[in-house]
């Protein structure tokens, strides 16, 4: 039996060494390197036992090289001086012969970066399968107590990653996160939350496995009411979901160009331009990009080298910017941004029972299941409620009814919020529950 596991993760001084020796050996222009060195595990279970343990180490090393406006990529796998050395020359002999990138942008500059650690918890980096099996076993007697099946993960998760390039850019950050998922089962009832933290001590495990129990329990024997359009209170693991759709879509270019929600068109319906500054949403809805945030903690760079510092996204209702890559950024006068995560909106000191103790009637929605676009352009998309979904009424949870389909435009959701609750991490977003005076589904659906 394995006791115990010690994380296999190189040093950061070992890291960037190892940049430093492919910059020295690179014959490109330019030449761009990144090294991705991870450890994950995963812990499944299903009907109260332990189903699959696994664990998976991977080290990648990529390299980019540069002639002109020519690049391409190799990347390798291994450790050797011959191997790494045989993927640089094979960047180099690909990028000779690759088409010019009408797109290019040079490589970045050094950037400054935020003066923190991101959050790393050695406990988790070497989380063993005996501890998880530990802690999945109270999970599963609190189940059996109850009558419940439950099924569902426990990860983690500890990671290495380090840029740089001929141009003088140096990154090298460490980093852990520990993710529970929960799916409660009886008969006719079903309930499921989630939740992320940097260090597995921080994840609320037997709390949240009591919540989900008591809301299996209360979710069987669902009714059936009538589509149409009504207020509802999103679980904040829900609102989560449909959060990020929204974020995801805050893109320069594609408003410019026409195809987007934050698009601004002419009379003939040309685009001209993007609707920054409008007041689109509720003045509730404060959305910003905060690495730093205590329930994130994460890297201080993108992927690709650029600073990941704090931007306002949203503010009291009113988008305050859109993400510009570095090549519309160019193209169109403006500062790159990166990318939008992560994601944080902030809540109010209320808790999700207290947004039902304020809905005379509506329903709670625990889970959005399977959202894909009904219209890119518009922002509508249609998804399913799953694992809890009950009538409100006069500020209590009346009864459990049958899932149902929805189709919602979402920019119209955001600005239907009308209270929130406090924050928790959802993966990479932090997110409260709400509160919105409509929400349109439209017809019963047989998910569970």
């Amino acid at each position: 039996m394995t006791l115990a596991t010690n994380s296999i993760l190189i040093s950061t001084d070992q890291a960037l060494s190892l940049l430093e020796t492919v910059l020295h050996h690179s014959q490109a222009e330019d030449v761009t390197v990144t090294l991705n060195n991870t450890e994950e595990s995963l812990t499944r279970f299903s009907e109260n036992q332990i189903s699959q343990n696994l664990t998976t180490r991977q080290f990648n090393l990529s390299i980019t090289s540069y002639f002109g406006k020519r690049c391409a990529s190799a990347s390798t796998n291994e450790l050797e001086p011959d191997a790494i050395i045989a993927t640089l020359r094979r960047s180099e002999e690909l990028a000779q012969v690759a088409p010019e990138d009408p797109e290019w942008v040079p490589p970045l500059e050094p950037q400054t970066y935020d003066d923190r650690m991101p959050g790393f918890d050695q406990e988790t980096a070497n989380l063993s399968p005996l501890r998880k099996g530990k802690i999945i076993q109270k999970v599963c007697q609190l189940a059996t107590q109850s009558n419940i099946e439950a099924s569902g993960t426990l990860s983690s998760e500890a990671i290495l990653f380090a840029v740089a390039n001929s141009r003088g850019l140096r990154a090298c950050n460490r980093l852990t996160s520990a993710d529970f998922s929960v799916t409660a089962r009886i008969e006719t009832g079903s309930a499921w939350t989630q939740r992320t933290a940097c260090s597995v001590n921080q994840l609320p495990i037997k709390s949240l496995t009591e919540t989900i129990i008591n809301r299996a329990l209360l979710s069987r024997n669902p009714r059936e009411i009538s589509p149409g359009i009504y207020p509802v209170v999103f679980d904040g693991a829900a609102f989560s979901d449909l959060l990020e759709w929204v974020i995801w879509n805050l893109d320069a270019r594609a408003a410019d160009e026409g195809r987007s929600f934050m698009s601004r068109t002419n009379s003939q319906g040309k685009p001209m331009g993007n609707r920054i500054g409008e007041p689109l949403f509720s003045f509730l809805i404060q959305v910003q990009r905060n690495p730093s945030h205590p329930l994130l903690q994460s890297s201080t760079f993108f992927n690709d080298g650029m600073k990941k510092d704090d931007l306002e996204i949203i503010k009291a209702g009113i988008p305050q910017t859109l993400f510009y890559s570095r090549y519309w950024a160019q193209k169109q006068g403006k500062t790159a941004t990166g990318g939008m995560s992560p994601i944080v909106m902030l809540g109010s000191n209320q808790s999700l029972e207290d947004l039902i103790a304020q809905t005379e009637r509506g329903i709670l929605v625990s889970r959005a299941w399977y959202v894909r676009y009904v219209n890119p352009r518009t922002l509508e998309v249609t998804g399913m409620t799953r694992d809890g979904t009950f009538w409100i009424e006069q500020g209590k949870i009346a009864y459990p009814i049958k899932n149902m389909r929805f189709n919602q435009c979402l920019p119209e959701l955001l600005a239907h919020v009308e209270a929130l609750s406090s924050v928790e991490r959802y993966g990479n977003t932090v997110a409260p529950g709400v509160k919105v005076k409509a929400f349109n589904f439209s017809s019963i659906t047989d998910s569970v």
